[in-house]
């Protein structure tokens, strides 16, 4: 806590001189105790939740005002680190509408209009997008994020820009040129051809100027806006020399939170990335709901990560983003029955789970990405079960998933469609019991020793060999005592 001393006027006293009056104040200093939020730090990664936070689709407004009256109820959610998609003015140039085309190609003026284009197609990375409201709403917005223990990232777009920025026309030797030196959009390196994103501009890494100006702009945000760090988009499209150059520069400055939308290793060493995408394991659990893959599908990838993956490597487990509910679907449709399953397990395994706007509320349509949308506001069934797990996360040792993570192991059964998961920290131990398939299993758990189921918040003794059934996609999580 930081005290701040303010001048009140204790006493006024009327002095007369001549026919003159002079007011004389004397003024005394009382405390007011203003709290500061610590920085971010290793003990907070242990146990978070994540928010993805689509301000233009959160509320009807689409403000930073209406999001911000509600940070105090993701609180309940576990969620300690917000990160918003990009808060930046959007290029009007070569902007894209729904479907995909240019919204310049649409003739009925009301109907562009509502084309508000990608958050991805950056005109000013130093400026808010009016769309979302002011810089006191955004600041207002850290302020509050703060205030209920809550850090807060930007997302940042380093990759490319929107056609309007002013270095288009002022440096365009800060991006990449064809044979003809012309400016063109991102190249896919796998095959040499556009990935079709015509909204944006390539950026050229070989220019160290752009590289400074960029490091910059990201400063900027830290040391001028208090943000806590940064999601970076396709950050392994990006040279990582570049991240060597510029994470440490940016740590210099203040103890931050930096997560690569990738799942390189190596953008994770040397104290570069804190957190990378679990993409590989997002689309297990999508092949699994499906019928594609099954559990010997996870137990190879929770090998595959021991492996691959440092000890202290973070990685971000979901069952949607903005990406995957704009572009393949909405949780039920890629999971259907699955859902509530799939969703203990990203908490359950080792890293940090994330929760994107609207699936708090059990959101069931594809949000537009172009043009405003809203999410469902009411509080059901979902909301119920991420809330339990966020207490479950935040408390409980053994789902610390950070730097420090809990031990895990897999526990071997007879039933090939049913998972059993053993987490342990210090003094807490937890087990974790799914049945991966759309058909009723039973399983003998060669587990002992008291627990507390985590749904039903019963007590019972466990011994050898316990046979358990399981409805289609049931699962316990049961709490050691």
């Amino acid at each position: 806590m930081k005290k701040i001393m303010l001048l009140v006027p204790a006493l006024i006293v009327f002095i007369s001189c001549k026919n003159e009056k002079k007011e004389v104040v004397q003024e005394t200093e009382i405390s007011q105790e203003v709290k500061v939020l610590a920085p971010i730090n290793n003990e907070v990664l242990e146990s978070a939740v994540i928010y993805e936070a689509n301000i233009r689709q959160y509320s009807k407004e689409g403000s930073f005002e209406a999001f911000t009256k509600d940070i105090p109820q993701l609180k309940q959610l576990g969620v300690k680190i917000i990160w918003l998609m990009p808060v930046f003015p959007i290029s009007e140039t070569n902007r894209k509408a729904t479907g995909g085309d240019f919204a310049y190609k649409i003739e009925d003026k009301a109907e562009r209009a509502k084309m508000l284009g990608s958050y991805y197609a950056v005109s000013d990375y130093t400026k808010i997008n009016p769309e979302f409201g002011t810089i006191e709403d955004f600041r207002n917005l850290i302020k509050t994020a703060h205030d209920n223990d809550i850090y807060v990232i930007l997302d940042w777009v380093p990759n490319h820009t929107g056609w309007d920025h002013e270095w288009i026309k002022n440096h365009p030797d800060y991006y990449t040129q064809n044979d003809k030196g012309e400016i063109i959009d991102p190249i896919n390196p796998d095959t040499g051809e556009s990935w079709g994103w015509g909204d944006v501009a390539d950026l050229n890494y070989d220019n160290s100027e752009m590289r400074k100006e960029m490091i910059a702009d990201m400063s900027y945000w830290i040391t001028e806006e208090n943000v806590d760090g940064f999601r970076c988009d396709v950050a392994s499209n990006v040279p990582t020399d570049f991240w060597m150059q510029a994470i440490p520069e940016l740590r210099a400055k203040k103890d931050i939170f930096m997560l690569a939308e990738a799942s390189q290793p190596e953008l994770l060493k040397a104290n570069l990335f804190d957190m990378a995408y679990g993409w590989e394991f997002h689309h297990i659990l999508n092949e699994v709901a499906q019928g594609k893959m099954n559990v010997s599908d996870i137990k190879t990838y929770i090998d595959k990560i021991k492996t691959e993956y440092e000890s202290d490597d973070i990685l971000m487990n979901f069952v949607t983003n903005h990406d995957e509910n704009s572009w393949n679907g909405t949780v039920k449709e890629r999971l259907g029955e699955a859902s509530n399953l799939m969703t203990a397990l990203t908490y359950i395994m080792p890293g940090m789970p994330l929760i994107y706007s609207g699936q708090e509320y059990g959101l069931d349509y594809r949000l537009k990405f172009f043009e405003k949308d809203s999410i469902p506001k009411t509080k059901g069934e979902t909301w119920n079960v991420l809330e339990e797990l966020g207490k479950l996360k935040n408390t409980n040792k053994a789902l610390n998933g950070g730097k420090v993570s809990a031990g895990l192991n897999i526990i071997n059964v007879e039933n090939k469609d049913v998972l059993v998961l053993e987490r342990h920290k210090e003094q807490d131990k937890l087990v974790f019991i799914g049945n991966f398939s759309k058909a009723e299993q039973e399983v003998n758990v060669p587990i002992t020793g008291q627990f507390t189921d985590f749904n039903t918040g019963t007590i019972s003794e466990l011994k050898q060999a316990n046979q358990l059934t399981l409805k289609p996609w049931e699962y316990k999580i049961l709490i050691g005592k």
